[in-house]
């Protein structure tokens, strides 16, 4: 028998076995237990990676927290630092309009923006929901800002895009009240904020108010109001449902949308348009029906004038309205874009006869001479308010500001013997009358070398200082400032005191009186009309009176008080004018129907007539008419002058012009005679120095004598000259010379031509010492070969 512990070490029992395979795991387990120990640090790697994740995660999260509640309060400090800033001033302006003196007639306007600012409650509902189904289909729900809109704007920078749209109405009309167009995160991020910040502060109906007044349609316009009138020509209060789709849809992409531009255009907008109605109808704004009829095609559109505020002849009056608010204060933001109202005081029905007969005068005396040089003769006419100064109408010469920005009424060419008015006042200041009399005969002044003569050397013997204003004659006004103490300036104090400035060819000599002196049209009526007005001095103005947007005037013109001319003397000047129009060499206009005093001129510089001239008023208005030729107004009229007339006379076309344009602006007032003369120096009071000689025993009665009035009958006995009889002061006869009845032109005596000095650019002269051929023409009326 085996001992057991041997059986025991040797055999095989099943619990030795287990024991034995327990002793061989653990044998083969020495190489597990290896694997074992590699694992369990694997897994604790494993567990330090995610624990370091987890922490890192954390961290980033709480960093972002962090930073989100950073960026929140940095969100909400900005928000609450930010206010609603001060709004791009161009995009605040407003459209000033200028109406003639009616203030109803249109005559143009200023702007910066073309812009007419308008309340929500004048905008029509059609538009309101139009606009809104075209840009902002939330608009009433929404916080100023869209969210998805934001979301695909993040979307298309995240790709590499743009910063872009998905802006909402109130985003739109921050961007362009008060930010600029700049495409930049910083730009867009604001303009979030402050849509918000609006969305929040300010009712929706003023931010859709806002922005249907301020945005751009295309066309020039900005704001519906403009919009509808540049593209419908009716007011954003009267739009149909379809204008309104119209308008609406431009709003996007005016150069792309505008149906003018083309038949792409039209396609375009025809689907935006219909995209626009599709919005409408969903919103519940339009009834299907209306939805389906509208859809089929664009509305009409009317054909609108295109808007060219310099165009034409109202550009040269609009410039003066500029300039004299300028001078008046305003500044060129509150002419432009002040949506002031201004109104003028141009008449509308004389303006348009103004520029019509001049045209056709010009037209009539430009064929004498050809096509080509009918070209460069240019008509000036300047009509004013003898009472007030407001300029009644105006015609350059020129029928385009655009093309020709040359105003011939305000330019100042030799005024002629229209001058010879403005010495009459002097002379009557130095103690002249209208029957002092005067040397009508060519003579040589003191200290001069050159003698004076008259138009065709005419000899008229003595003469009254009434006859030499009736018939011009030169040599007597020559005569009579020759004896005057320091003649020349008295004779430009008159004229200044009458309201006309100084000017190119003043030069201070006896011969000033024959109008070497260049005056403008406007300033010699508004001279005039200084007599006119009893020698209140009558300064010309077009501005009548101006209202802001509100309503308010806050300008009115004033109305002249100053008396500039002694009140006497404007009586005598003026009765010697008014026998001028009814005996002398204005007679073309004595069947106005109306009293008229006035003056012809034509002034000669050698052979050559470089104006010629007619101004004469009413008691209601003066005007002037002046006709030069040539780009400078200094070349020879003589070509131009009418059949059978000797020389381009002042008593022809410019007459004529004057009487024609007269006949418009007189019709309908009451005809008013002038004041009775005074009969200054001889009666009543006396001027300058006595004794005057007078010419007592007239041959002839002027037909247009009025005796002086009995009680200013008697001078003071120390310095009255001889006192006119019971039967008139008035002209002596004089014998005319046969040169004036001819229908020819008689050879004139010829003196040396004044030297003359350039003034403009492009070879502009005016005229110095003296005046060839003795100065102004004798003109005899409407071209009559008979004489005045």
């Amino acid at each position: 028998m085996a001992e057991p512990h041997r059986k025991g070490k040797a055999g095989t029992p099943r619990h030795a076995a287990a024991s034995g395979g327990g002793s061989g795991r653990q044998g083969s387990g020495h190489g597990s237990g290896r694997h074992g120990s590699a694992n369990g640090r694997s897994g604790k790697q494993h567990s330090r990676v995610r624990t370091f994740f987890k922490r890192f995660f954390f961290t980033l999260l709480v960093m972002f927290l962090v930073l989100v509640l950073v960026v929140g309060v940095a969100i909400i400090i900005f928000y609450n630092k930010t206010s609603l800033p001060d709004p791009n001033k161009d995009f605040q302006t407003n459209t000033s309009f200028v109406y003639f003196n009616d203030s109803k007639t249109k005559m143009g306007s200023f702007s910066i923006q073309n812009r007419q600012t308008i309340s929500f409650n004048q905008m029509t509902t059609s538009i309101k929901d139009a606009v809104i189904s075209a840009e902002n289909r939330t608009f009433w729900e929404d916080g100023g800002i869209s969210v998805p809109g934001i979301a695909r704007a993040i979307i298309s920078i995240s790709h590499g895009g743009e910063i872009q749209g998905g802006s909402t109405i109130t985003q739109q009309y921050i961007k362009v009240l008060y930010l600029t167009q700049d495409r930049t995160m910083q730009r867009k991020f604001r303009e979030l904020v402050l849509a918000v910040k609006m969305g929040k502060e300010v009712p929706k109906q003023d931010i859709l108010a806002g922005y249907l007044n301020t945005i751009y349609f295309g066309r020039g316009a900005y704001g519906i109001q403009a919009a509808s009138k540049a593209y419908f020509n009716v007011d954003a209060g009267q739009l149909t449902i379809q204008q309104s789709a119209v308008l609406a849809s431009v709003i996007n992409n005016p150069s792309l949308f505008d149906p003018s531009n083309g038949a792409s255009n039209r396609n375009r907008l025809l689907d935006r348009y219909r995209y626009v109605l599709d919005g409408m109808l969903e919103a519940g704004n339009i009834t299907q029906a209306q939805h389906d009829e509208y859809s089929r095609a664009l509305p009409t559109f009317p054909d609108v004038p295109i808007n060219n505020r310099w165009g034409g002849t109202n550009g040269y009056l609009l410039k003066m309205v500029e300039q004299e608010l300028l001078d008046q204060g305003f500044t060129e933001s509150q002419i432009n874009g002040g949506g002031l109202k201004i109104t003028t005081t141009f008449d509308p029905t004389a303006q348009r006869a103004a520029v019509q007969t001049g045209q056709r005068f010009q037209m009539t005396a430009g064929a004498n001479a050809g096509q080509t040089k009918a070209k460069q003769l240019h008509a000036a006419i300047a009509s004013v308010d003898s009472t007030t100064g407001g300029v009644i109408a105006l015609y350059g010469g020129n029928n385009d500001y655009v093309e020709n920005t040359r105003n011939w009424a305000t330019t100042a060419r030799p005024a002629a013997s229209t001058f010879k008015t403005y010495a009459a006042i002097a002379g009557m200041r130095d103690g002249f009358s209208l029957r002092s009399s005067l040397d009508g005969d060519t003579f040589t002044p003191k200290g001069d070398k050159v003698p004076i003569h008259n138009e065709f050397s005419e000899e008229y013997g003595t003469v009254t200082l009434q006859k030499a204003i009736e018939d011009s004659i030169n040599t007597a006004f020559v005569d009579m400032v020759s004896q005057m103490d320091d003649g020349p300036s008295q004779v430009v104090k008159a004229a200044n005191d009458a309201g006309v400035p100084k000017g190119q060819g003043w030069d201070l000599n006896n011969r000033i009186p024959l109008g070497v002196a260049e005056v403008s049209p406007l300033h010699q009526a508004a001279g005039y009309a200084t007599l006119a007005n009893e020698g209140k001095e009558v300064s010309p103005h077009v501005v009548a009176k101006v209202t802001d947007l509100s309503g308010k005037t806050i300008y009115t013109a004033k109305t002249p008080t100053k008396q500039a001319i002694e009140k006497d003397i404007s009586h005598d000047v003026t009765y010697a004018l008014e026998n001028v129009v009814t005996q002398g060499t204005g007679t073309a206009v004595s069947d106005l129907g109306f009293p008229v005093a006035g003056k012809t001129g034509t002034n000669g510089v050698g052979d050559n007539i470089t104006s010629a001239w007619f101004v004469a008023f009413t008691r209601q208005i003066s005007t002037a008419v002046m006709f030069v030729a040539g780009a400078t107004g200094n070349e020879d009229l003589d070509p131009y002058a009418a059949a059978g007339d000797a020389t381009f006379f002042g008593g022809t076309y410019p007459a004529q012009t004057w009487a024609a344009y007269m006949s418009v602006a007189m019709s309908g007032k009451t005809a008013q005679d002038f004041p009775e003369p005074d009969w200054v120096n001889l009666s009543g009071h006396h001027y300058g120095s006595g004794g005057r000689q007078t010419v007592s025993q007239p041959t002839t009665t002027s037909s247009s004598y009025r005796p002086p009035a009995t009680s200013s009958s008697a001078a003071p006995a120390s310095t009255a000259p001889t006192q006119p009889t019971s039967t008139a002061p008035a002209s002596p006869t004089t014998t005319r010379p046969t040169s004036e009845q001819t229908t020819t032109r008689p050879t004139r005596t010829t003196q040396p031509e004044p030297t003359r000095t350039s003034t403009e650019a492009g070879g502009e002269q005016t005229g110095g010492q003296g005046e060839g051929e003795g100065g102004d023409t004798r003109e005899p009326s409407g071209g009559s070969s008979s004489g005045r």
